[in-house]
């Protein structure tokens, strides 16, 4: 066995399920070495029967099967297998459906530990479908069992059967690129034991140590490939670009700006009409004198509804009255297509002309957008990923501008950077980072932040309610719609999950700690009852990142035009489009939540005239859960927000990511994002630091592993990194 051996080949995997692999975007033996459990099942704290709370949390029983299996056929299709097991304590009656087979293995007198929920119906104990394994004293079972995240065509056994003989058939073969100096320095366990027991943990504190090694692992990669992505853009030439006066772009707009706004485009113009900072003896002689080695690579950074938008086109506007082409890419067409209706007028008031491309542009439409921008004739363009590819040519391409760039990887802002080789670079985000993490998770980007709202921002009144206001909180939602309104309803699930208990903000999935979590609501099934029982004469739809690019732009423009008076989603709308008419959101389930991403949802709302209000519902009685609300409730400021869900649960949640698929060139948190360690984040981001200091190209022999890490990571070949 070889880490670079295709899953094909191992043993027990048919062309079926290695394509099954392959869309989940899995395909080597390393792939599956790092495709991490979701959480892990405590299965060595054994409950007695008498000890069972009856709550909704699963637990682990020893028990002995005391009676003969019984099999009914309760209709066509379908039939149930049920005995009776015990222990010293009690006795409990176990159910199976549908699998006739276990007939044969649950033999009167045989003893297996069983994990699942007990619960009491009249005065019997039941356990339904629970997991199940033999118990011998001579044969200690593992006491912790993995739960990995599943995608179509596997399930967990076979998972985790073909993990665990990875586990065995790599030892030996895993080789350390972390340097061994920085290891010990913060205490890490070697990389072969973190991977081994971050699937098959021996102990807790074996798996808090692989945790805390792999943990470290990431951050310090994704460091070491920020700065090289620094170096390597830097190292670029870009147009050193005349200023010229914006006010015939700024006098159409209807406000004026904030001094957070004048101060970014200020940035903005520095970055790119600055003056040669090199004599042109330093130059090359073949490079003219108007380009300067340092592009702009800058990121702005505010709150929804801050205005970083006018303070891109601003930087557009420089561009192309310099005579240069700009492309915008933003992560939905809906989004491109407001971003045109938006700009288009004020750019072509100004004499330049601007153009849309999507996925959904006619053919030949599109043939003549792609033949005026090769030629020149097209100055600013605004699209989605169809501007990455390889067909789209650009004549002058002197600036490129990515929205919402938590959608983006790297390479996609590089891809479409690459479309010219000397073009300036500007990213934006509506994610508020805490100022002490800005820098080095934007470590490859200069930053401008837009701490201050436009004035005559109504504030978005804030509320938190249980299930007991929900009569009240339905007519509230439908007086919104009878005024004219709007209303978003966003649930932390697409649908229903047997443990959704384990998806839970208040949940530490690699502790297992259960806490006290109510039921979770799901988009669709609460779509459905919203439109049937509650708003039968209302139109309710409804949205999440599983459905189709096409079917989530129509849902939205939909809603866009008032066809929809009650959206229901997932998170999905957090990269949204402007609804000045919606004035109510509404979060289920707010304590499955992070700060900065209930701030996130609140600032979809409060965009138009009418007052606007965030609703968050939660029923949990968690202690930090009631906590964060009140913070919702009480603060307004977007950076204010983030210092504290910094503060409360860690760095982690400002590392997430939405994609449900590991995206090649990419820098994938599976573990950092559920890491709750500030210390360990600044200790990963010092030890990279430590490291390009003596070695900043990574070419030194004992750098090698961690240079090869590094490259596949970011995809940059060792040529553009040296």
């Amino acid at each position: 066995m070889t880490l670079d051996m295709p899953i094909g080949n191992l043993y027990g995997v048919g062309p079926k399920y290695e394509k099954h692999f392959a869309n989940a975007g899995l395909y080597t033996v390393e792939d599956l070495l790092y495709y991490f459990p979701r959480a892990y099942q405590n299965r060595a704290d054994i409950c007695s029967l008498a000890s069972a709370g009856f709550d909704s949390a699963p637990h682990a029983y020893i028990l002995t099967v005391a009676s003969d299996v019984k099999v009914a056929m309760i209709r066509r299709g379908m039939n149930i297998l049920k005995f009776k097991a015990f222990d010293e304590s009690g006795i409990v009656e176990i159910t199976y459906f549908n699998q006739n087979y276990l007939k044969e293995v649950f033999k009167k007198g045989a003893t297996f530990r069983f994990w699942g929920k007990v619960t009491k119906e009249k005065r019997t104990l039941c356990m339904n479908s629970p997991s199940y394994e033999p118990y011998t004293m001579a044969k200690p079972l593992d006491p912790f069992v993995s739960v990995y995240p599943l995608f179509s065509g596997m399930n967990q056994k076979y998972l985790s059967r073909l993990i665990s003989g990875i586990c065995e058939g790599i030892q030996g073969l895993i080789k350390d690129h972390l340097p061994e100096k920085i290891r010990l320095e913060n205490e890490l366990c070697t990389l072969s034991y973190a991977l081994k027991n971050i699937h098959f943990p021996e102990s807790a504190d074996a798996l808090d140590r692989a945790m805390r090694r792999l943990t470290f692992d990431e951050l310090f990669l994704f460091a070491l490939s920020a700065s090289q992505m620094k170096t390597v853009s830097s190292a670029k030439l870009a147009p050193m670009m005349k200023r010229v006066d914006l006010a015939p772009l700024l006098s159409q707009m209807p406000y004026e700006l904030t001094d957070a706004q004048k101060r970014t485009i200020s940035e903005i113009q520095g970055d790119m009409c600055a003056k040669n900072d090199r004599s042109p003896s330093d130059l090359n002689k073949y490079i003219p004198l108007e380009f300067t080695i340092k592009p702009m690579n800058r990121i702005i950074v505010g709150d929804v509804g801050s205005g970083k938008t006018i303070c891109a086109a601003s930087s557009a506007f420089i561009a192309c009255k310099n005579g240069y082409q700009c492309a915008l890419m933003v992560p939905t067409e809906i989004l491109a297509f407001q971003h045109y209706e938006d700009l288009k007028p004020l750019f072509e008031n100004a004499g330049i002309s601007c153009e849309l491309l999507t996925g959904s542009t006619p053919a030949k439409a599109k043939r003549e957008i792609l033949s005026r921008l090769k030629n020149g004739q097209t100055s600013f363009v605004i699209g989605t990923h169809a501007l990455i590819q390889d067909s789209v040519e650009f004549k002058s391409l002197g600036l490129v501008i990515t929205d919402e760039q938590h959608r983006f990887g790297v390479m996609q802002r590089a891809r479409l950077a690459e479309k010219s080789k000397s073009a300036h670079v500007l990213v934006m985000s509506a994610t508020p980072i805490p100022r002490t993490l800005s820098l080095m998770i934007y470590g490859d980007l200069d930053i401008s932040l837009i701490d201050e709202m436009p004035k005559g921002r109504q504030r978005v009144d804030t509320f938190v309610v249980d299930e007991s206001y929900r009569k009240r909180l339905n007519a509230f939602m439908r007086k919104q719609v009878e005024s004219g309104n709007q209303v978003y309803v966003v649930c932390p699930s697409v649908e229903e999950k047997k443990d959704d208990i384990l998806e839970s903000a208040d949940f530490n999935p690699f502790i297992l700690a259960f806490k006290d979590t109510p039921p979770l609501k799901a988009t669709v099934d609460y779509a459905k009852e919203l439109s049937e029982n509650v708003f039968p004469d209302l139109n309710v739809g409804f949205l999440h990142g599983k459905m189709k690019a096409k079917e989530k732009d129509a849902i939205m423009m939909d809603f866009a035009n008032k066809k929809i008076d009650i959206l229901v989603s997932t998170t999905v709308i957090e990269v949204g489009v402007n609804v000045p008419n919606a004035t109510l959101m509404v979060v289920e389930n707010a304590e499955r939540f992070g700060l900065s991403q209930l701030h996130q949802l609140r600032g979809r709302v409060g965009r138009g005239k009418d007052k606007s209000y965030c609703i968050l519902v939660s029923n949990s009685r968690s202690e930090s859960s009631r906590e964060r609300l009140e913070i919702m409730r009480t603060t307004y400021d977007g950076y204010t927000i983030a210092e504290r869900d910094l503060k409360m649960r860690g760095p982690g949640d400002f590392f997430s990511t939405n994609s449900e698929i590991r995206q090649s060139g990419e820098v994938s948190f599976n573990i950092a994002k559920s890491c709750s360690d500030e210390a360990l984040l600044h200790s990963a981001f010092e030890g990279a630091r430590e490291v390009l200091k003596d070695d900043k190209s990574l070419s030194k022999s004992e750098n090698a592993l961690l240079l090869a890490k590094v490259e596949k990571i970011c995809n940059i070949g060792a040529k553009t990194i040296s």
